[in-house]
């Protein structure tokens, strides 16, 4: 039995689905509140149980979500059991990883939509399986590839020995826990030591072009100076095409369904991976289109005159980055920008950078902080912080009363960015509306 202590988390859940799928016996525990991530584990019948420390039992093999720390009673309860083998999340992944020719995916940003880009590529010309940070874990039972979002938190991802690796780009995130900016670079230069074949790196940022790299590598971008470039780029409200060269010598010309020059870098960076793996540029343009979105990034929903687009930007480039892409997509509507924090410490250091993301919409909601992680040691802020640095932004509540505001301001594109569980917020304006 192998027993999974938060068995919802986005991670946690897509793991627990990949060893049921590999004939295990699957269980694990959580909050009984309902989370996006959980329906999969209910189409497998995988049992749930309520935290508590008789759930732990002889013999099992315990995963350990990394929300979870040592004197958590679970943990403690699996801990001080001889006959239990415990493993933290990314502990027991990294040994998985090594069964398969591996593909990490890291970056600050962008690592759970290349993740699925690459293995929808990837699993139309070989069995391939797939662990997405948006709670989706499939395996086949001929699986030779294994593609794999990689966390950089807390230095997780150096569990990992993958074979190649893609990184989007290195702008810290996660002040909590890395304390500058050299730091995060360390980690990235640490990761690159424990990958064994090749690395597509994007070149056009700055903080990325400053790193050691122990490893073979490839650049991607727009830029001159990359290896792999995307050229004649050609962009509207439906797609994008561009003509793509490696080491200036012309490969393919892709026409491709994404909006948003971010979605361009993330496909340049799969391109890259299928070139090294063998593929033509037809195997990778197919692969590519037949991509079809990930959970909570860029989820849209058109309902009458309004459009609903959910996304899980919570650091101030992503906010920036999904607003350019729906204004992009819906350029002659108003966008009313509904934003939920996670953790103090990002607020606190990025208030000014997400004010100036959040200002590019026409109408700026916020939502206070609400997750048990929120708040952190040394740092007394609420949402009043973040709420004064942008002019005529409004605090709602996530309640009906919170759906009733937002419902006046259709017709509208309303864009809720959010980690957390904003979703539900959504979901309450929808039947508002059409009550």
């Amino acid at each position: 039995m192998i027993y999974f202590i938060g068995i919802k988390g986005t991670g946690m859940a897509a793991l627990a689905c990949i060893l049921h799928d590999l004939g295990e016996e699957v269980s694990g525990s959580d909050l009984s509140k309902h989370f996006f991530t959980e329906e999969p584990l209910i189409a497998r019948n995988i049992h749930i149980d309520s935290f508590d420390s008789n759930n732990i039992k002889n013999g099992m093999t315990v995963i350990i979500g990394n929300a979870f720390k040592e004197d958590f009673e679970e943990v403690i309860a699996a801990r001080n059991n001889p006959t239990v083998t415990c493993y933290r999340y990314h502990e027991y992944l990294g040994i998985l990883m090594s069964r398969y020719t591996s593909i990490s995916v890291a970056g600050s940003h962008g690592k759970t939509t290349t993740t699925g880009m690459l293995s929808a590529m990837m699993d139309t010309v070989f069995p391939t399986g797939y662990l997405i940070g948006d709670g989706t874990g499939v395996i086949h039972e001929d699986s030779k590839y294994l593609c794999v979002e990689s966390c950089e938190y807390r230095r997780h991802f150096l569990a990992y020995k993958p074979d190649y690796a893609i990184i989007t780009n290195v702008e810290i995130d996660h002040v909590d826990y890395f304390k500058s900016d050299e730091d995060y670079r360390l980690a990235y230069e640490e990761f690159s030591k424990n990958i064994k074949k090749t690395l597509m790196i994007y070149g056009d940022d700055e903080e990325a072009r400053k790193l050691n790299i122990a490893c073979e590598h490839y650049w991607y971008g727009e830029g001159e100076n990359n290896d792999l470039r995307a050229i004649n780029i050609i962009e509207d409200t439906k797609g994008m095409e561009f003509d793509v060269t490696f080491k200036s010598e012309f490969k393919h010309h892709f026409k491709l369904p994404f909006v948003g020059r971010h979605l361009l870098w993330n496909s340049l960076a799969v391109i890259g991976i299928g070139y090294l793996e063998g593929l033509t540029g037809e195997q990778i343009e197919s692969g590519l289109c037949s991509y079809r979105g990930v959970k909570r990034r860029f989820v849209v929903e058109e309902v009458k005159d309004n459009v609903f687009i959910d996304d899980y930007a919570h650091h101030p480039t992503e906010v920036s980055i999904t607003i350019d892409a729906a204004r992009k997509r819906y350029p002659n509507k108003k966008l009313v920008a509904i934003f939920k924090p996670h953790r103090v410490s990002r607020v606190f250091h990025f208030a000014d950078q997400f004010a100036k993301a959040l200002s590019k919409a026409d109408e700026v909601y916020l939502c206070d902080f609400t997750s048990i992680d929120d708040k952190e040691d040394g740092i007394d802020i609420d949402i009043h912080y973040l709420q004064e640095r942008i002019p005529s932004s409004k605090i709602l509540t996530e309640d009906e009363n919170g759906a009733a505001i937002l419902a006046k301001e259709e017709p509208a594109v309303y864009l809720f960015m959010s980690s957390k569980d904003i979703y539900e917020l959504a979901n309450k304006v929808k039947r508002y509306q059409n009550s």
